[in-house]
């Protein structure tokens, strides 16, 4: 018997280990693009999921974004049908919202992903997001002043969705598709230096060529270090949290909050709490920077008497008789 390349079996580990926990009979999708990354994940979740005693489909979104879009996904939906997905799909969205092209087309395929997830069932949703992915994150997040939330990169599970390739290499997927004969797509916007993350992939070559190939796998694991501590003060966060509402309304999402208790916690955990704070209040995520999280801290820290300061979406948030108060429009 022919030994198996290594690329494929490390794939196939990483896919196995990556859905070791969950109940026999359970249905995963895999986000699938047609390209590298994705179809070999997909062909290795084909493999891995009736050996594990689950069900395995797929989901392809279509942006309307490039000539022949259509076509290609429905394509890449037929493919998994010949391999034994089921269901095998594509989905169309309209990209429309804030953010930038980019920011818009993400909102549009989580969307469709979760609303197929919702229709079929599924316990989980397969992204193909590699090594090389989470490097560029990393320092696509330092370019934007980050704080360590953004340095953490992207999760290997969160909610719904796994990530199943962090620690697999951008190569190996490639090698993937050579040894299985897949015929992956390549999207034009992956080299286009008009995106953030296209054009920073260019210049990944130069910075291996300059620093070393290790430059890579230090981020991914930069990632998971910062990833690590995240998680803890967010939990500690999460623990003090109920503290810090003002009692008089401490069940009510948005309820106001103490600064007494604010300001007696070390800045991490206060800015933490404040951050959750102001997600109750329905503050989109995306539209939220440090400049509004330091605006607030000072209404805590270095209060002067300073009016009200405005969060995206025309939220205002004051101190007043020792409290933070919100008014939403």
């Amino acid at each position: 018997m022919a030994k198996l390349p290594e690329p494929v079996a490390r794939m196939r580990l990483a896919v196995r280990d990556g859905l070791n926990d969950l109940p026999r009979g359970s249905l995963v999708l895999v986000a699938c693009s047609g390209g590298p990354d994705s179809m070999a994940l997909a062909d290795t979740l084909a493999f891995c999921a009736p050996r594990a005693g689950l069900r395995a489909g797929l989901v392809t979104v279509d942006h309307g974004l490039q000539e022949g879009s259509a076509e290609r996904a429905a394509d890449v939906a037929a493919w998994g049908r010949t391999v034994g997905l089921d269901p095998s799909e594509a989905a169309s969205v309209q990209v429309l919202g804030s953010g930038g092209p980019e920011a818009a087309a993400r909102a549009a395929r989580y969307a469709a992903l979760d609303w197929a997830a919702e229709r079929h069932g599924a316990r989980a949703v397969l992204l193909g997001h590699t090594r090389d992915d989470q490097a560029e994150t990393v320092l696509l997040a330092l370019t934007r002043g980050a704080g360590p939330r953004g340095i953490a990169g992207m999760r290997a599970v969160r909610g719904r969705y796994r990530r199943p390739l962090l620690d697999i290499g951008r190569a190996d997927t490639h090698a993937v598709c050579e040894e299985r004969g897949l015929k992956p797509w390549t999207d034009p916007h992956n080299t286009d230096p008009r995106f953030r993350r296209s054009a920073l992939r260019q210049a990944m070559d130069v910075l291996t060529e300059t620093l070393g190939d290790d430059i890579v796998a230090n981020l991914a694991r930069t990632a998971a270090l910062v990833a690590a501590d995240t998680d803890h003060l967010d939990a500690e966060a999460a623990a003090v949290y109920g503290e810090c509402r003002d009692g008089a309304a401490a069940e009510s999402a948005g309820a106001p909050l103490r600064v007494e208790a604010l300001a007696a916690l070390p800045a991490p955990l206060r800015r933490r709490v404040l951050r959750s704070w102001i997600f109750q209040l329905g503050v989109n995520g995306a539209d939220l920077n440090h400049r509004h999280l330091d605006a607030i801290d000072a209404l805590i820290v270095a209060w002067r008497g300073q009016g009200p300061t405005f969060l995206p979406g025309g939220v205002a948030v004051r101190r007043e008789h020792g409290r933070l108060t919100a008014e939403r429009p």
